[in-house]
């Protein structure tokens, strides 16, 4: 367990020793208490976060990345859940619908995850009991939708129960394991459902966020049959969604570096995902030879400045040009390619090929990804 570097967070300076290996046991623990008496089951390397790693450095909460995540944290430590049964911002503009609603619900889905984070780090209760109250307000609330645009932020509330699941209460716990199953096998059901060969979207981003769910689900309870599915449905995808080349439909689609940085970065958090039962997604081959590498090796020129391109100038969505027309930031001119920061620093963590790309756009990982993957803990 790391020292405390600030007054009030985590637990007192002086603790039995022995309390300092609390956090390292969990991180072992999580993953095989999650997925007892699951059939089909099997134990992960790691969770994940790589908290073990973290647990290893004495000054893992100086590093700034943890800092200003655990700051954060502490500035909403009061707030109760915002928990809503429907969310819905896809396809709508601020103030349309519940859009404004739902926006403000789902940061609830951050806060958990880095409250969870913040535990791993300090062992301090205050961010155990937070991640126990919203996870709970949360799965007793909502009800899925299978919209993937609508629910991708869910990522975080699996990630947050990744990373708590041997110390939350039995109720909150088996209750968020069943969430999560429905919610991944939900999706995998609706993909299977459809006529094949895939199209619309079936093969642009909104698949990318569907796999991505479904393979935080899946390796996260360890259910063999659906990381198997997971699999499945992103090799299918590759061939559908990335050109032997490394473009992206998504691109093709809209015009826009936007969308092919959306439709990225999910894969890439899928394949962080399979990384834990030693799956390579990353060189994983489609049936017309293309890779999540290719794709990301196409987009690399763009992010360090050398190719540029103009957005959405042949889209022919109607939403972007409504978008664009409501003066929203990144629908017209050129692409920016500080867009692409996020993407760039969790693919570093599945090649450090991309860690050059990933800090010339930013010196640092955004604060999450500082203390959920460190690059040396890759």
């Amino acid at each position: 367990m790391v020292r405390p570097m600030f007054p009030g967070h985590g637990a007192a300076h002086e603790r039995p020793r022995t309390r300092r290996f609390v956090p390292l046991l969990v991180a072992s623990l999580s993953f095989a208490v999650a997925g007892l008496g699951t059939p089909g089951s099997a134990g992960a390397a790691m969770n994940f976060c790589a908290a073990p790693a973290l647990q290893a450095s004495e000054t893992t909460q100086a590093e700034p990345g943890v800092q200003a995540l655990i700051r954060s944290v502490d500035a909403r430590i009061g707030e109760q859940p915002k928990a809503l049964a429907r969310v819905h911002t896809e396809g709508t503009l601020p103030h349309e619908g519940i859009y404004d609603q739902s926006a403000d619900a789902l940061k609830d889905m951050e806060l958990m995850r880095d409250a969870a984070l913040a535990w791993r780090v300090t062992n301090a209760p205050r961010y155990l009991q937070l991640v126990d109250r919203f996870l709970s307000a949360w799965v007793a609330t909502y009800q899925p939708s299978f919209n993937p645009i609508d629910e991708t932020r869910f990522d975080s509330l699996i990630v947050a129960y990744d990373m708590t699941a041997s110390a939350l209460p039995v109720k909150t716990r088996n209750a968020t394991a069943a969430f999560i199953a429905k919610l991944g096998a939900g999706y995998v059901a609706q993909i299977d459902a459809q006529k094949r060969p895939l199209t619309g979207t079936w093969r642009n981003n909104w698949q990318s966020h569907r796999i991505k769910l479904i393979a935080l689900s899946a390796f996260t309870l360890g259910d063999r049959k659906m990381m198997n599915a997971a699999q499945r449905l992103f090799v299918e995808h590759l061939a559908d969604n990335i050109g032997p080349d490394g473009k992206t439909w998504d691109f093709e689609e809209r015009d826009a570096l936007h969308y092919a940085v959306y439709d990225l970065q999910p894969l890439v958090t899928a394949a962080l995902a399979a990384r834990r039962f030693n799956r390579n997604w990353l060189r994983e081959r489609g049936a017309n030879g293309a890779t999540l590498a290719a794709a990301l090796d196409w987009l690399v020129p763009y992010a360090l400045g050398e190719k540029t391109h103009e957005e959405f100038v042949n889209s022919p969505v109607p939403f972007d040009a409504k978008r664009r027309e409501a003066g929203l930031p990144g629908y017209t001119g050129q692409w920016d390619p500080k867009n692409a920061t996020e993407l760039f620093h969790l693919a570093a963590r599945l090649d450090g090929r991309y860690a050059r790309v990933a800090r010339q756009l930013s010196p640092m990982p955004p604060a999450w990804l500082a203390a959920c993957l460190p690059l040396q803990a890759r």
